[in-house]
């Protein structure tokens, strides 16, 4: 399950991917990215700070200052966003990639059912959320309109 706070930072990127992909993009406050997107401002305010740190959105100061996408949206993983707003996203320790842990009560990750169940649920999963981008969600109208509440 995605945190609200992974669901915040999706339904401001949605908000700054449609912006960008006008004519002439502007950079949005985050009043203006709060107001579009249904986030209360002063999460995204930490979030948009996450997300700019891993180079997605710039900021811009001054009086037409704001926030803008410099990530093509088919270049921002969903996979990605979410191991950087959640952390791990796999549902054991020992299942993951990037921060794997052995798991303090197993005695042998070979033959732990836990595990190999886990790990057929989780590849699958794996699989399908790796290949999906800000792009595909921007793209698609019925994700899009259910995350930013349209």
């Amino acid at each position: 399950m995605i945190t609200q706070k992974m669901k915040y930072a999706l339904k401001a990127l949605l908000v700054l991917g449609d912006e960008a992909a006008r004519p002439r993009p502007e950079a949005l406050t985050i009043e203006e990215i709060a107001r579009r997107s249904g986030a209360p401002k002063r999460f995204l305010e930490q979030i948009l700070l996450e997300i700019r740190n891993a180079g997605i959105v710039a900021s811009i100061r001054g009086r037409a200052g704001g926030y803008m996408l410099i990530k093509k949206a088919e270049d921002i993983s969903i996979s990605e966003l979410l191991r950087l707003i959640d952390g791990p996203i796999a549902p054991l320790p020992c299942l993951s990639r990037r921060a794997y842990q052995r798991c303090e009560d197993c005695t042998d990750e070979a033959t732990c059912r836990l595990r190999k169940v886990f790990a057929e649920v989780f590849w699958s999963y794996l699989i399908l959320i790796e290949s999906l981008t800000l792009a595909d969600m921007l793209g698609s109208d019925e994700i899009a309109g259910e995350l930013t509440g349209a």
